[in-house]
């Protein structure tokens, strides 16, 4: 597969952007976002998402799909428009980075490990994306000092992928995802917000539907999360392993297999990602370079504050907490410890559940999972 330069470039030079016509404009910043080694770039114009989506929105809110997400429900107001994101936008440049959508090869042979999600494998996307996004902003700032810009990635309250199917970006599949035809939904997506005038893309008129009558991803969930065009985040794996800081759902706990951190099973079954000569093709940012596809179970399991740091360094999934990840490691032993023996990962689930020092988070857990192993009496 071959890998566009990383996000270290020369300075972002842009000619003054005020006197051209909006297409001028529109045409220089397109460029300058390929220069930038995004994958994807498009406009569209800064406007509310319609009515429907709304409607959608706050309905799914309503019915406590977001789980303890609170901060969708507290910014719900804020996520309808981009002038909340900045006052007096007119248009949003949105652009996606590809990472790496290859499939796994495990091996038995491996001590028994928790997967990690293709997404949060390379260098933090975050991080990758926002200094290219500032790169950007800073140059049409300069370029046109009468502008205002900010970029954005994923922490601002914008409906991101609406605003990237309006700016031709792709489709939004049944998974929920943006799903580009011919390439799949493997994509990172952020925005610079400018009050400049640019001429956007062709509006979409009606959403395009990229799925039709397939349900594959519906279909293969293990955890019944998926709807069409709608996800139960309560149900959703990587809601559970990166976004709750409680208690997983007991009954969730064996459909969450060898998943430690994310899930990827709607993508890797999707039509869309799968392997063609095209796609193998396509470029990727060295930044996104998987450098583990997951942990040793035994070893999280035994991590320290410190240990968690170490691992975590530069990756997206340092804002998962040490007893999450523990949590989780304890879970996905559980699962391992059904399909092989491992008397050492069996005993230290067994020290866990047994330890009164233990967080209670993780300990609970690990009586749990025991219980249903048969390791332990109930109740």
């Amino acid at each position: 597969m071959s890998r566009r330069p990383d996000e270290s470039q020369p300075p972002l030079v842009m000619p003054p952007l005020g006197p051209m016509t909006p297409r001028e404009r529109r045409d220089r910043v397109l460029e300058a976002c390929h220069a930038l080694g995004f994958a994807h770039a498009g406009i569209c114009e800064a406007r509310a998402i319609t009515p429907e989506r709304e409607e959608a929105l706050r309905r799914w809110l309503a019915t406590g799909q977001a789980g303890d997400m609170s901060y969708l429900t507290d910014r719900v107001q804020e996520m309808l428009h981009p002038s909340s994101v900045l006052e007096g936008a007119r248009y949003v440049i949105c652009v996606a980075d590809r990472y790496d959508g290859a499939r796994d090869h495990r091996s038995r042979k491996l001590p028994p490990r928790g997967r990690i999600a293709r997404y949060a494998r390379g260098r933090d996307y975050h991080d990758v994306l926002r200094r290219r996004l500032k790169r950007l902003a800073v140059a049409i700032q300069e370029s046109a000092p009468e502008s205002s810009t900010r970029a954005v990635v994923d922490t601002a309250p914008l409906m991101e992928r609406d605003h990237a199917v309006r700016a031709g970006l792709g489709a939004i599949g049944k998974n929920t995802l943006l799903i580009k035809e011919g390439e799949g939904s493997w994509l990172l997506l952020g925005e610079v917000l400018t009050t400049l005038e640019l001429e956007p893309e062709t509006d979409v008129a009606a959403p395009h539907d990229p799925c039709g009558s397939c349900t594959r991803c519906i279909d293969a969930c293990p955890t019944d999360a998926i709807t069409p065009f709608s996800i139960n985040a309560t149900r959703c794996i990587s809601y559970n392993t990166i976004e709750n800081r409680g208690a997983i759902d007991r009954s969730l706990h064996r459909a969450t297999g060898e998943w430690l951190f994310g899930c990827d099973v709607c993508q890797e079954v999707c039509p869309h990602n799968q392997p063609t000569r095209r796609a193998k093709g396509l470029p990727i940012l060295e930044a996104y370079t998987p450098r583990r596809d997951g942990f040793d179970l035994l070893e999280v399991l035994q991590w320290t504050e410190d240990d968690r740091r170490e691992a975590f360094i530069t990756s997206s999934m340092k804002r998962a907490k040490l007893e999450m990840m523990r949590r989780n490691a304890v879970i996905c032993a559980a699962n391992a410890l059904r399909t092989r023996e491992d008397s050492d990962l069996l005993r230290r689930l067994e020290q866990i559940a047994e330890d009164p020092k233990e967080s209670e988070l993780v300990r609970m857990t690990a009586i749990e999972v025991l219980e249903d192993l048969d390791r332990i009496e109930q109740g």
